[in-house]
């Protein structure tokens, strides 16, 4: 952090927090990295020797929230354009498999920049993917986003059903349970942080219900629990998946989790896309958080998530780029604009009361995020008491030119140019240039892990 503090004035603010304060001009004051001041007009003194940002003609916003990744993916873009869920996984977990801790720290080290130069401030990770003897992969994650200097949620995850066991991904990429909660157990041992503000939290995350067992599923939920740490898992993302659960265990998706006991405020689940009206209240009564990926499941062509019923209904809501393989622009402040155009396309109309609007939108991105994760009362809102996870986007270019309402700038113009990102204070991207790694280096890391896997495949 910036330990002379920060002042940022002359911006426009969204602040996001509960009564939805917008200021046309005001300001933002940081000290040892938490923002102690927060409102219209000129910015007072600030705290002595405090570094003074004009922000005219920005939109200082709380720092995007990613509540769905898999890292490792960066460096298999591409691949399977025209595919389905089943058929895209049939064709790349062969590939996946021979990922090692090298490539999948060049492939984090990418997503976690290309995340912190398009507005991101914290991100999760989901790797389900560790083939023997290829290093420390989840160790890889985190030495990356400590490189970049996102706060990070990584999840462990896990896959004990291969095709031999019904499931869909090969014998060869998935372990055994004592495997898997040796290595949970470890992770949480070495990796996992309580504290206000953490750097640091790790989830426990089984992969989906057509590659994980039930006694995973179970066993999982138990150790994390013990732990008092999170879940997640992809649930009700596809027809196929739903066909799945219903011939292998009599149940849609939603109510599969529940009968295993994985509906609750310390669970949350990317994609549902297909969920019953009963699913939907369901979810929100027992506080589940929703990780929705539009543009992935758009690119997969999984369908419409009921994101606007889910929101109606007061259930937790974030977003997810989901992996780079399957969405390969990987920009959350992306993701804004299509969760508010998927919804619309569902609803049939733009009517406000059927679809989501701009500013529901940065709420998903930001404090929405901020719940899924459990970390509502540290970050996604500018507020006194909050960490300084803080971007101000410039919309002063000719991109956002005769839009008045910056909001609407942000979330329905081009991907707006970053003046300046913060975590916890600290300055991370500034000016467009990531401040914390040498970018071209990055690149160059990522396009030579690419080029092995793919001589490997």
């Amino acid at each position: 952090m910036d330990s002379a503090g920060l002042v940022i004035e002359n911006c426009a603010l969204a602040t996001v927090d509960a009564a939805g304060s917008e200021y046309g001009s005001g300001h933002v004051v940081v000290e040892a990295g938490v923002i102690t001041a927060v409102g219209p007009g000129p910015a007072p003194a600030g705290p002595p020797g405090a570094r003074r940002i004009d922000g005219t003609g920005c939109l200082a916003t709380p720092g995007l929230v990613n509540t769905h990744h898999h890292l490792y993916q960066w460096i298999f873009r591409g691949l399977a354009q025209d595919a389905t869920l089943f058929e895209w996984l049939t064709e790349l977990y062969p590939r996946w498999a021979r990922i090692d801790e090298d490539a999948v720290g060049a492939a984090a080290e990418a997503g976690l920049a290309h995340l912190a130069l398009t507005g991101c401030t914290t991100s999760t990770d989901h790797h389900y993917l560790f083939p023997h003897g290829t290093g420390d992969l989840l160790g890889a994650t985190i030495e990356a986003a400590k490189r970049i200097g996102l706060r990070f949620d990584p999840t462990r995850g896990s896959m004990d059903r291969g095709r031999s066991a019904g499931g869909l991904p090969p014998d060869d990429v998935v372990e055994d349970i004592d495997t898997i909660l040796a290595a949970s157990q470890d992770a949480i041992d070495r990796f996992h942080d309580p504290s206000a503000g953490a750097a640091i939290r790790i989830a426990l995350a089984p992969c989906s219900p057509f590659s994980v067992s039930s006694d995973l599923m179970k066993e999982s939920a138990e150790l994390a629990r013990v732990n008092g740490v999170r879940l997640h898992t992809h649930l009700a993302e596809t027809s196929d998946e739903e066909a799945f659960c219903l011939d292998t265990h009599g149940c849609t998706p939603a109510e599969y989790a529940d009968s295993l006991g994985w509906l609750g405020s310390d669970v949350w689940l990317a994609h549902c896309v297909h969920l019953s009206g009963g699913a939907i209240k369901r979810f929100a009564a027992t506080g589940t958080g929703v990780a929705h990926c539009p543009s992935s499941n758009a690119r997969l062509g999984a369908g419409h998530a009921p994101i606007k019923a889910l929101v109606d209904a007061g259930a937790v809501v974030g977003l997810g780029v989901d992996g780079a393989a399957s969405q390969e622009a990987g920009m959350l402040v992306e993701e804004l604009r299509s969760a508010l155009y998927v919804s619309r396309l569902r609803a049939g109309t733009a009517e406000a009361t059927r679809a989501l609007d701009a500013r529901t939108a940065l709420r998903l991105g930001t404090i929405g995020g901020a719940r899924v994760l459990g970390r509502d009362t540290e970050v996604g809102s500018l507020e006194v008491g909050k960490y300084a996870d803080i971007a101000l986007w410039r919309l002063d270019g000719l991109g956002h030119a005769g839009i008045a309402d910056p909001v609407a700038a942000l979330v329905l113009g081009p991907p707006a140019p970053l003046r300046l990102l913060t975590v916890h204070g600290r300055t991370v991207v500034e000016d467009g240039e990531l401040r914390t790694a040498d970018q071209s280096g990055i690149a160059s890391r990522a396009r030579a892990a690419a080029r092995r896997m793919a001589e490997v495949s």
